[in-house]
């Protein structure tokens, strides 16, 4: 896992616009991590109360604003907590995005102690987010939030 956050750290030191870097790491984490299939950020839409998509790595997605609540990105909006959801089947408040979806991680980035965002992956298999997923996203919000 250091030599991953090295390079994760490579992206955020560089002299990239801040959307570039954010574009850098959805396909660092995308092209490198096996289960990661769509990965993405979305941010606090200025004072509403929704998310919109900024960069992202995967398939297309209609889900470009989220409202406070709805889905599984709207709920971390709202209870600040990482979710981890195996398998979106049986989630009932889940937004698909894709049929191919099977499990979804979204974790909350803060900027002085508020909620601005979050990264989101989803995979095609079930199950396959671990603590370890957690630590290394978690580092990246971290990340995100020096440069936002």
């Amino acid at each position: 896992m250091e030599p991953f956050k090295l390079r994760i750290d490579t992206i955020f030191n560089s002299n990239h616009s801040t959307e570039e870097k954010l574009q850098k790491v959805c396909q660092l984490l995308h092209d490198e991590v096996e289960h990661y299939n769509w990965v993405g950020f979305y941010f606090k839409n200025g004072d509403k109360d929704e998310l919109k998509l900024s960069s992202y790595v995967g398939a297309e997605t209609d889900h470009t604003i989220i409202p406070f609540g709805k889905g599984i990105c709207g709920q971390v909006a709202v209870s600040n907590e990482t979710f981890v959801v195996p398998d979106v089947s049986a989630q009932d408040n889940y937004l698909s995005c894709s049929i191919e979806t099977k499990s979804e991680i979204v974790v909350p980035i803060f900027k002085n102690g508020e909620n601005i965002g979050q990264i989101d992956i989803d995979s095609h298999v079930i199950n396959p987010f671990t603590k370890k997923d957690e630590e290394l996203l978690n580092y990246v919000c971290e990340k995100v939030s020096d440069i936002i």
